[in-house]
């Protein structure tokens, strides 16, 4: 398998944080995540354990985003990892999660677990990062509040 090719240093930069929660929206709703209301990003990015997204040099438009959610102790949860459509396949989505991973391991206690829930598109991603499977021992359950 071809290695991911590196972010493209002259057009994007990595930056720590949050993107602003106006983006963070466009993101996740433009990538094809499940849309939230301003209320609730406003109340869900404060609470991120860590975080990067990646912006257009010239622009300072985000176009890609990663954050981990957990206790700080053993317990580390990846989500809304989104790369917008016309920036995706560069390795964006790969460089984003390697840095959240490496907090993760410079950071974290020994024995963190980390876990995500994956969507088809970012499955082989997810893989690619020593990812698996954790079925039929465990399945993802969810419940949505209405």
């Amino acid at each position: 398998m071809a290695a991911m090719p590196e972010v493209p240093e002259p057009q994007y930069r990595i930056v720590d944080g949050t993107p602003d929660v106006a983006s963070y929206l466009r993101l996740r709703e433009e990538a094809g995540l499940t849309p939230k209301t301003r209320a609730q990003a406003e109340a869900a990015l404060p609470g991120s354990w860590t975080a990067v997204h990646a912006v257009v040099r010239a622009t300072g438009e985000a176009v890609a985003m990663g954050r981990v959610i957990g206790d700080g102790g053993w317990y580390f949860h990846v989500v809304d990892m989104a790369v917008l459509p016309p920036h995706q396949r560069r390795g964006l989505g790969d460089r984003i999660l390697t840095t959240l991973l490496d907090r993760i391991r410079e950071r974290a206690p020994s024995g963190a677990y980390v876990s995500l829930m994956a969507d088809p598109p970012g499955r082989r991603l997810y893989a690619r990062h020593g990812f698996e499977e954790s079925a039929p021992s465990s399945v993802g359950m969810v419940l949505r509040l209405e």
